[in-house]
């Protein structure tokens, strides 16, 4: 019977928990917005600019002086 008595106040004290929890989130704008992310998904991203990669850009400048150099 004692365990019955710790189980109880143990879910009593998580579940005050979890009401602490869900209040602090309400008032910090958790659930303001309701309606975008359901149709995020029906927005097509952005492109991404496909550039060169740094190390290919610094290669080519110096390659080009090494043979220049050397009379290539």
């Amino acid at each position: 019977m004692s365990a019955l008595f710790v189980l109880i106040g143990f879910s009593l004290f998580v579940a005050t928990g979890f009401l602490i929890a869900f209040i602090w989130s309400v008032k910090s704008g958790q659930y303001e917005d309701d309606y975008t992310p359901s149709i995020r998904i029906l927005f097509d991203d952005k492109p991404k600019k496909q550039e060169e990669p740094e190390q290919e850009k610094r290669e080519t400048p110096d390659h080009k002086t090494k043979n220049s150099e050397h009379g290539n």
